[in-house]
């Protein structure tokens, strides 16, 4: 009997920057039963284009997303802003045009946060243990687009010998924010400089999010700072690889 399928978007930003979270991912998909295919083809979904007004750039991108993606029944995203952009934004885009409306919509409708999809498939880590503090950040986009924050607390209460500490505004933005941080750097700057007090002031010698852009941008500054926290994507706990190098880390 074959196994079901899904369709991994892995993002220009884990591509590129942190391809352990792409390996991370296809490793607890398979272990929550699925068999993983990463579309050819694939690029990046659009987002710094929509978030920088150019809006044509955006729809051009949109478009070949969606007809690359569009032919695999599921697709999941490690990533909620990436996950954001197609499941809420694509369809926008495309208000007045009724024909890729419809394919934007259909995309949308089985496009899934990975962390969300694998808890709703009542996936859980077997035989991963780690001994260790770790905090949680909320990334805008995966919390109040696609209502992520209780997922990724389940998945990694799952994790032996991990205790979650409490982040004093958890849900308040890092200050990355896309293309935000490049536009208004001195507000992104006092953003992430509070939100890494508050990582620090939590006493976790971890910090989890599930956005790759939030986690380099407060890894960076934690960096900066001297700190001894180290940042992870959720998925490479969930996959046992917690004790490799951190984000921002030489391998």
């Amino acid at each position: 009997m074959s196994r079901p399928s899904v369709a991994l978007f892995v993002t220009c930003l884990v591509d590129a920057m942190r391809p352990a979270i792409g390996f991370a991912s296809l490793k607890v998909l398979e272990e929550a039963g699925f068999d993983v295919i990463v579309p050819p083809g694939q690029t990046c979904c659009g987002q710094p284009a929509l978030n920088s007004g150019d809006h044509d750039g955006a729809v051009a991108i949109a478009r070949a997303t969606i007809a690359c993606l569009e032919p695999y029944d599921r697709i999941v995203v490690p990533s909620g802003s990436c996950g954001g952009t197609i499941g809420v934004h694509y369809p926008e885009l495309f208000a007045d045009d009724p024909a890729w409306l419809a394919r934007a919509e259909a995309l949308a409708a089985k496009t899934h946060e990975l962390l969300s999809f694998l808890d709703a498939q009542g996936w859980r880590p077997d035989g991963v243990a780690l001994p260790t503090t770790a905090t949680y950040h909320d990334s805008c986009s995966g919390l109040r687009e696609l209502g992520i924050k209780r997922q990724p607390r389940a998945l990694l209460s799952a994790v032996g010998e991990l205790k979650q500490l409490p982040l004093k505004g958890a849900e308040t933005c890092c200050g990355f924010g896309g293309t935000f941080c490049v536009k208004y750097p001195a507000i992104s700057n006092a953003v992430v400089e509070e939100k890494a007090q508050a990582i620090e002031d939590s006493g976790a010698a971890l910090l989890l999010a599930g956005d790759l852009g939030c986690l380099m941008n407060m890894a960076g500054k934690l960096h900066r700072r001297g700190s001894s926290v180290r940042a992870f994507h959720t998925v490479e706990i969930l996959a046992g690889m917690g004790d490799g190098p951190a984000i921002g880390e030489a391998s």
